[in-house]
Order: C-alpha cells, then structure tokens, then sequence
C-alpha cells in the first residue's frame, strides 16, 4: 500500500472572514496537490478563526452547511482529502468540530471535541460525547481529534484500541503550552503506534498567542514533517509498511494487563 503523503496547513487565517479561509484553503490545496500529497489538514477552527467571541454562533454552520459544500468543490478540483475545523451548529448547539472529506468530495466523518478548553470553549461550545471517530481513507483507518483531547492519554489510547493508523488533530495551541507540540504529541504517537497530525495555528490572536509547531509525528516518536513558528505548509508521509513493521516491534499493546486497570473507569 503506498504512502499517503499529507500536509498541515499551519495557518490562522483571517478572523470572522470565512469566505477569505475558504480561498486560503483552495489555494493551500492546490500547492499540497502538486507535492503529491492526498490530504490537507487544517488547524481547529480554522473556517472562522478561533478568538472571535459572538461570532462563533454567528458563524457556525451544519455539517452539510455551504462551507462543507464548498470544501468539498476544493478537494474534488484538487483530487485530496480536506480536514478543516469549524463551529458546527445542530439545532440550538454549537460544537467545536472537525470534518473530513474524501478527494470525490463526500462527508467522511465529523467529530466534535469532547474536552473543552478553559471558560471560552466552556462558554461558547456543547462538547461532543463521540470519543472515537474514524473513516478508511486510502487504506488507512483514519482518527479524528480536536486540540485538547489529544492530550487525554485515555483518549488515544481508545483509538490504538479502534484501530486508527493515523490521527488527525487540528488545533489551536497556545503559549506557554508549546511542550505538548514539541514533546506530548511524538510520544502520544510512539506509545500507541499511530501516525499523529497536529496542525496548529499561528500568531496572536485576541487574548492568545498560538505557538505553530504544528507536526507529523511517526510510531517511532519522530516527527516526519514539524513546521516553525509562522504560516506554513509542510508535507510528510504516512507510510503504511513502516507502521506495520513498528507496531511487529514495539510491544507496548501487546503487552498491556487490563485487568490492572479497571480503576481507570
């Protein structure tokens, strides 16, 4: 099975500006297209902006709302798969979300974050209660999380159990909490044996100061592609045959006693 090249758009966009993303994405989409690679990954929230108070539920469409339509137009002219954040709105709900959609342009999967991050998020978002979301995407069994979740050991550890090949975690990560980028997200990979996508956004933004680092971290705790502090669009591989021949070697999910760990739940 090939390698399936991604990239991260590392990026902050423009605040309240969907239709502004919208042309950011398209044009990062078709720069990612000619590397090769089959899938762009956005940062949380990236159709809005994240630190733009009212207007997340001013802003916040459904899942199959004309933003997802318009995504789905930019990955079919492009031929990948698109993951963006958005606020996503269910009836009288907003959810913090991410959605995935296939190069043919139909609705992957959309998850909605489950842990919510300090009284912004609390305030402005309902958390989801789906803590394991995937789809099959060129062969690979794909996971989807939000920022703060990846940060749950419990919660990557349901997706290893799951299956997923590669998690997809859009964020918005911010100072003094670069270490989670740099040091939380590789090891995240190693000890469940996944490939991680943790794509960041950028700069300050309102009351927030975004830290980049956004990375492709493999089962090996390396990061095949880490992006610096500013916009950027870095490219690396998730390669089906090394993750089998990792997961063959490293032990940690064989080796697991779960009887000892009942007092977890």
């Amino acid at each position: 099975m090939p390698a399936l090249r991604t990239a991260l758009l590392q990026s902050s966009g423009s605040l309240s500006d969907v239709a502004a993303n919208l042309k950011a994405l398209d044009e990062a989409a078709d720069r990612a297209a000619g590397t090769g690679a089959g899938l762009i990954v956005c940062p949380e929230l990236f159709l809005t902006g994240y630190a733009i108070g009212d207007d997340i539920a001013k802003l916040a469409e459904p899942a199959d709302g004309p933003s997802a339509r318009a995504i789905a137009d930019i990955a079919v002219r492009h031929g990948l798969a698109v993951v963006y954040g958005y606020p996503e709105r269910e009836g009288d709900a907003v959810y913090n979300a991410a959605q995935l959609i296939g190069p043919d342009g139909a609705r992957l999967a959309n998850y909605r974050k489950t842990h919510l991050f300090g009284c912004f998020e609390q305030e402005a978002f309902t958390p989801g209660d789906q803590a394991v979301v995937q789809a099959d995407l060129n062969g690979l069994r794909v996971g989807m999380m939000i920022c703060y979740d990846v940060e749950f050991p419990e919660n990557v550890r349901a997706h290893a159990l799951a299956g997923t090949d590669l998690l997809l975690v859009p964020t918005a990560q911010m100072h003094p909490f670069q270490f989670v980028a740099e040091s939380v997200v590789p090891v995240r990979a190693f000890e469940n044996q996944l490939y991680v996508a943790y794509v960041n956004r950028t700069g300050p933004e309102g009351e927030f100061e975004f830290v980049g680092l956004s990375c492709l971290a493999g089962p090996d705790g390396a990061a095949r592609a880490r992006a610096g502090r500013g916009t950027e669009l870095v490219v690396g591989d998730v390669d089906p045959e090394f993750l089998a021949a990792s997961r063959a070697n490293n032990p940690y999910l064989r080796d697991r006693r779960p009887g000892l760990y009942a007092s977890l739940i």
